[in-house]
């Protein structure tokens, strides 16, 4: 029954926060019960454009649900965040998942003590272009991404680390299963305050390399990675949702899917090169991650990214960013 969903609501409803009203309206999984935005001019027009209450009070909104989909301006995150989990309400929030590690430790704490779920909105993990990589046994030993963007004032508030670079961070810790053994990064500030342009290196315990630049200063949009292991070179177009994978075969090794390019005499055995172009299959990337949050709500599923993966890829931009700053000074 109806009766029984999942009841959410949104605190925030700027120009992300629309799309998730959009999405949980639609959700038949879950009740949309309202939401709240701090501009009530804001709140009534969305409300009244997707049929849902324009609520007043956060505290009301908090006390008539069972989760919230936070999507406020990061360094208030923390401070949103914290009410509804003391309240033993689920929350998705919008990445970074917070401001400071700090910040995210004392959230984590308290959904431990809470028994809620921590959900992080890094949306990338879900890019189309990505999932063919499942079927894969993956082991990196370099991995190269560039993230790029055409200057707009949206998102300037923040630095392109925690902005563009922290959606590869992520990307990169789910595929990397080791601790980092130590960072490298520079950057400069061109167009704002903050620092627009970064360059990371980072080295981990297993010897896997990772190099990242990000760029809010660019001609055209560039989101890119490279991935190379033994045998295998996997380059991915995540704004055309273009996969493409080089390995090496045995000879007599069979593969439907994969077209040869090259024959190789190595290591005392024919060996070949094959190509595969995985089918990328289109989907809203927004819409599966809200759903991801109902189903772990109703304990069907678990969070893509849990509070944890969000809590680490914000530490290691923070790193990033701090030593770029130090650079720069």
């Amino acid at each position: 029954m109806k009766n029984n969903l999942p009841k959410i609501g949104i605190i925030g409803v700027g120009h992300i926060g629309q799309h998730h009203v959009k999405h949980l309206t639609k959700n038949t999984e879950c009740r949309l019960i309202g939401l709240y935005d701090i501009n009530n001019d804001r709140s009534n027009v969305v409300a009244e454009e997707y049929g849902t209450k324009a609520f007043r009070s956060i505290d009301e909104l908090i006390e008539n649900c069972d989760g919230l989909s936070i999507v406020t301006p990061t360094k208030v995150h923390a401070q949103v965040a914290e009410p509804c989990i003391r309240a033993g309400k689920h929350v998705f929030i919008e990445k970074p998942i917070t401001k400071t590690v700090a910040g995210a430790d004392r959230l984590l704490q308290l959904a431990e003590e809470n028994n809620v779920i921590i959900q992080v909105g890094h949306i990338e993990r879900l890019n189309p272009a990505l999932i063919p990589l499942k079927d894969f046994d993956l082991n990196p030993k370099y991995i190269e991404v560039q993230r790029l963007a055409p200057y707009t004032v949206r998102g300037t508030d923040v630095p392109v680390v925690l902005d563009l670079m922290i959606h590869d961070i992520d990307i990169i810790l789910a595929l990397v299963n080791s601790p980092v053994k130590n960072i490298r990064a520079s950057g400069v500030s061109i167009l704002s305050d903050s620092v627009d342009i970064a360059n990371a290196r980072i080295r981990f315990e297993n010897g896997t390399v990772a190099s990242m630049t990000s760029s809010r200063i660019a001609r055209d949009k560039v989101r890119k990675i490279r991935v190379f292991q033994k045998n295998m070179y996997i380059t991915i177009d995540f704004l055309l949702g273009l996969t493409e994978i080089y390995r090496v075969l045995d000879e007599n090794e069979e593969n439907s899917a994969a077209i040869q390019t090259a024959s190789l005499d190595a290591y005392g055995s024919s060996r070949k090169i094959v190509y595969e172009k995985p089918n990328v299959k289109k989907i809203d990337a927004l819409e599966m991650e809200l759903a991801n949050f109902i189903a772990s709500i109703q304990g069907k599923e678990t969070p893509i990214v849990d509070g944890h993966a969000g809590r680490e890829a914000l530490d290691v931009a923070i790193k990033i960013h701090d030593m770029i700053l130090e650079d720069i000074h």
